[in-house]
């Protein structure tokens, strides 16, 4: 059974730029930037902004960093975020955000695979795996502040609940009947490449036929701003320049900027339906070196990549395409370029690897990061297209280590055919992740 072919037939995405697949898509290709400044006085109307019981907006201009890349409210079809259209009477109430955004991008990949089922058979042969970096943390401060002030029984009912992982995947299969694996993934930043890996194993192990797979964030807080802020992970140096912050592999690189949303596929075992890209490795490693600093030298990040190649069955010269992880900060992005180029350097391949990070674009997704960036790398194989790097102006520093490959900076460039691609993830604890996708 391990020998099952796995293949994507639908994809769901609510991302800074725009909630859907086809208009994000559109505007990552396009060189746009989702990232926006925290500091004006409309966050209010921002989905994902902490509020106080009173309704007061959270301390955003006494951050250091002031950026981020917020899901707009608004209709989808003008890109906007909107639960009501989603989310069915009394939803809201019991579902915290990053529930809400997994819903959204989930019932798009459904309606993308065109995945109803109907019968019990069907139903129990169809799983979910959903996962968040994070969850509710909204949902924490608000309880605990309204504890504190008002006493315990003002707690909401619905608090711990909503602050579950699982309750995304949970609520999936209860709104449509889904009896197969009911899983989630909380991995820190890997946590959406993991679900999408995870998932494609139940099919392949016989314990699912489908699976709906993916992570979800909404963690833009003034709490988690400053908790990333005091660990030096963001950027402080664009804060007046918010479309410029996020610089993934660039010299003038600062840290990463935070960021929302959910990616969702459909995995379906290969039987002639539509279908986007085969899922053929999956490769998984640790670092066992440092909390939050990855190995200077890659060999996490490397070791993940191998095992994914070797799963896939597939050379390094068979790789047309890598999604960086890159998120922009100074040892991040060069540890894994340089796993990367431990790789590829000399792997024989007659054409010069691109590689490229989407979060210039969108910032860092934390546990919706996973996700999103395999659906762009998915989308990028089936057509033929590099997303670029957003803000590569200088590549490197050391600028010796950033000269072996295409970085696709500034502008997506047409590809002559991508054949296969790989998309990291790394998280805090040295977790790694690497999916290997393939037409």
């Amino acid at each position: 059974m391990s020998s099952r072919r796995v293949v994507i037939t639908g994809l769901g995405l609510v991302t800074p730029l725009s909630s859907g697949v086809e208009s994000s898509w559109k505007k990552l290709i396009n060189s746009e930037s989702g990232i926006i400044s925290l500091k004006s006085s409309d966050t209010t109307s921002k989905p994902g902004v902490n509020q106080t019981p009173e309704g007061k907006v959270g301390k955003f201009n006494e951050l250091s960093s002031t950026v981020a890349g917020t899901v707009k409210p608004g209709k989808y079809n003008y890109g906007g975020f909107d639960p009501k259209e989603w989310l069915d009477p009394g939803d809201e109430r019991k579902m915290s955000l990053f529930t809400q955004y997994a819903i959204c991008a989930a019932k798009q990949a459904l309606n993308d695979a065109e995945w109803a089922p109907l019968s019990n058979f069907e139903k129990e042969r169809t799983g979910v795996c959903i996962g968040s970096g994070i969850g509710s943390l909204e949902d924490v401060i608000s309880n605990t502040m309204t504890f504190e002030n008002y006493g315990p029984k003002k707690v909401s009912p619905m608090f711990v609940p909503k602050i579950l992982i699982n309750m995304a995947a949970g609520h999936l299969t209860m709104k449509y009947g889904f009896r197969g694996p009911n899983h989630a993934v909380s991995t820190a930043c890997t946590t959406g490449a993991h679900a999408i890996g995870d998932a494609s194993r139940f099919i392949q192990f016989g314990d699912a036929d489908v699976m709906i797979a993916g992570g979800s964030e909404a963690s833009i807080l003034p709490l988690t701003i400053a908790g990333f802020a005091k660990a030096k992970s963001l950027v402080t140096k664009y804060n007046d320049m918010p479309e410029e912050a996020s610089r993934p592999f660039d010299r003038d690189r600062d840290g990463f900027v935070i960021g929302e949303g959910a990616g969702v596929v459909v995995l379906e075992v290969c039987q002639g339906a539509h279908m986007y890209a085969e899922i053929r490795g999956y490769g998984l490693s640790g670092d066992a070196y440092h909390m939050t600093a990855p190995l200077e030298n890659g060999a996490g990040a490397e070791l993940a990549m191998r095992r994914a190649l070797k799963h896939a069955k597939l050379s390094p010269s068979d790789i047309d395409y890598v999604n960086a992880h890159a998120t922009s900060t100074l040892l991040g992005d060069l540890a894994e370029n340089r796993a990367i180029k431990s790789i590829f350097e000399n792997s024989g391949a007659s054409h010069k690897l691109a590689v490229s990070s989407i979060k210039g674009s969108i910032g860092h997704l934390l546990g919706a990061a996973g996700a999103v960036e395999a659906i762009c790398t998915i989308l990028a194989i089936y057509h033929n297209i590099l997303p670029p790097t957003l803000n590569l102006h200088n590549p490197g520093d050391p600028a010796s280590d950033f000269l072996s490959f295409n970085y696709v900076p500034l502008n997506a460039q047409q590809h002559p055919g991508i054949r296969a691609a790989l998309t990291n993830s790394f998280g805090f604890g040295g977790t790694n992740a690497s999916l290997c996708f393939t037409k």
